[in-house]
């Protein structure tokens, strides 16, 4: 089991597998994705290595990130490798799901688990301005159409922006009445290009959950291999709602995940220095001196991200990890 310097296991890797989007979120991609580095993405040999070195080091969820990873044409072949590797309980994607009533069938034959889908707004309107395409209406349709067959977990992740969805909470609440989904709120994090949006833009989740309970939520318990976020349920509600605050005090003390780039590079937190790279390592099928570097690095881990202290590190957007 990978453990750090602070008696932390990390059951959890985010793997992405290109760092190009085609959307332009106002918070990550503004101006579009931008080719600014080789794209020596990793191979899907490169890939099945990984999801062997790191489930043999107790890695038990793998979720597959960007970018955005289904404008790889080999994604399902990639959903199935991590599928298919001993030890991986749980394949999960995050997607903008712009093509998802297109893309479910072939996610599900291939043994997706687990849809995470970013929408930031449930005004069609609004949706168009924060990504600069207008596809709420296409991307709903997919969300019903996993939700009823039944086979996967759903969840929406929305990033809280104080103009854009701050004030509109009724209408994600409604939303939830009757939609088995969890909606998670994500705090606006600062990145490297993002500085003067996020000053003006950032809303704290604490004030949302301090609401929540006031009306009845009751906090959900969490499992092992779970991302950050706090989830809670109410018993008028066929959704949750997830919150994940990486402002708040205690938010590193339960980090259970690594991080991989599309590069093969090892990013011990979202906002380190630079990433530690894997490539060397991921040209034989023998995965023990992965393994071994792996653990070697695992020393390097600090004990929190310092986005207190306004340290971004290497991470000028969030496109670059797939968050």
């Amino acid at each position: 089991m990978l453990t750090d310097n602070f008696g932390r296991k990390f059951y959890y890797l985010r793997l992405s597998i290109t760092d190009v989007c085609n959307f332009s979120c106002t918070y990550c991609l503004p101006d579009g994705y931008q080719c600014d580095q080789p794209r020596d993405f990793l191979s899907l040999p490169e890939i099945r290595r990984i999801a062997n070195g790191f489930s043999q080091l107790g890695t038990e969820k793998i979720r597959i990130t960007g970018g955005e990873p289904s404008l790889r044409k080999d994604l399902p072949e990639i959903i199935a490798a991590c599928k298919e590797t001993q030890g991986i309980k749980r394949v999960a994607i995050t997607t903008n799901a712009f093509k998802l009533p297109e893309h479910l069938p072939s996610w599900l034959d291939a043994g997706i688990d687990a849809i995470n889908i970013s929408i930031d707004s449930l005004d069609p309107r609004q949706f168009h301005s924060i990504t600069g395409h207008n596809k709420l209406p296409h991307i709903l349709k997919g969300i019903d159409m996993a939700l009823a067959h039944g086979q996967t977990t759903v969840k929406v992740n929305t990033v809280l922006m104080r103009e854009y969805n701050a004030y509109d909470m009724q209408t994600f609440l409604d939303w939830l009445k009757d939609t088995p989904v969890t909606l998670r709120f994500i705090e606006l994090m600062q990145t490297g290009e993002n500085q003067e949006f996020f000053d003006a833009q950032h809303v704290q989740g604490s004030r949302i959950k301090q609401n929540l309970i006031l009306d009845g939520w009751l906090p959900a318990i969490r499992d092992k291999s779970a991302g950050p976020a706090q989830e809670f349920y109410h018993p008028d509600y066929a959704g949750r709602i997830g919150l994940i605050m990486p402002y708040s005090n205690d938010f590193c003390s339960t980090c259970n995940r690594l991080r991989v780039s599309s590069l093969g590079k090892l990013h011990l937190c979202l906002f380190t220095e630079e990433g530690l790279s894997l490539k060397d390592y991921l040209q034989q099928d023998d995965v023990e001196p992965l393994k071994q570097h792996i653990i070697n690095m695992m020393g390097n881990k600090k004990a929190t991200h310092f986005l207190h202290e306004k340290l971004t590190g290497a991470t000028t957007n969030l496109a670059m990890l797939g968050g």
